[in-house]
């Protein structure tokens, strides 16, 4: 059902103006602090559970993003390492050996030059499985912790995109959807956009048997 959602959701480049902040001020006020370009702090590090938008942000910084997930021997980044000094690097806790070896030597190359290096993995440096002296690297960077979204928070995005959009949500609608679908801030936006759009298609009000018809047709509920 996820994919199905993502499928409806335009292709938006993820921004820190589009990033639903939470509980997380601390983290993108330090982030912030840290791109700008008087800081010289090489090394930035984000770690949270799935879904608390990490990947997000170090697509939102405009730095040469990496997934050690689909590439986890960063044979893209050994392919481009020099054409850039700011990289950033996803998942690194599904690093291979001999990815590691490469982020250990990009990390020494950017700190020797004055470049960067955004990084995020779902633990801290000291408790990921990986070869002690890339642990210390990153340890010695700045470390932020994304929490996850509350349901409240989560709701109360809904609501504002909502009103972005110019519709007209009853709160017992938003409580309808939000209990039927997945609740990562991704999949809620797709279906919000499936639901403008239907409604337009349909010259019709937003009302709780339109929702199941959109989750029904578009969803295959």
């Amino acid at each position: 059902m996820r994919q199905l959602i993502l499928d409806l959701l335009p292709e938006t480049p993820p921004s820190f103006d589009n990033f639903v902040a939470g509980g997380n001020a601390e983290a993108l006020t330090g982030l912030a602090t840290w791109l700008a370009p008087s800081s010289r702090e090489p090394l930035f590090y984000l770690w949270g559970e799935a879904g608390a938008g990490k990947t997000h942000l170090l697509r939102a910084c405009q730095a040469s993003y990496h997934d050690a997930q689909s590439d986890p021997d960063l044979a893209a980044m050994v392919s481009d390492a020099a054409a850039s000094d700011f990289h950033a690097v996803d998942h690194v806790e599904t690093l291979s050996d001999s990815g590691q070896i490469v982020l250990f030597h990009l990390i020494n190359r950017l700190c020797g030059s004055g470049g960067r290096l955004l990084v995020a993995a779902n633990l801290p440096p000291l408790q990921l499985t990986l070869r002690e002296d890339l642990r210390t690297r990153l340890g010695s960077g700045l470390l932020y912790r994304l929490q996850a979204l509350s349901d409240a928070d989560k709701l109360a995005a809904l609501g504002e995109q909502a009103q972005a959009r110019g519709l007209v949500l009853p709160r017992e609608a938003l409580h309808y959807l939000f209990s039927r679908a997945p609740r990562d801030m991704r999949s809620l936006a797709a279906l919000l956009a499936a639901i403008d759009r239907y409604s337009l298609e349909q010259q019709r009000p937003i009302t709780l048997p339109l929702l199941r018809e959109v989750l029904q047709t578009s969803l295959d509920l």
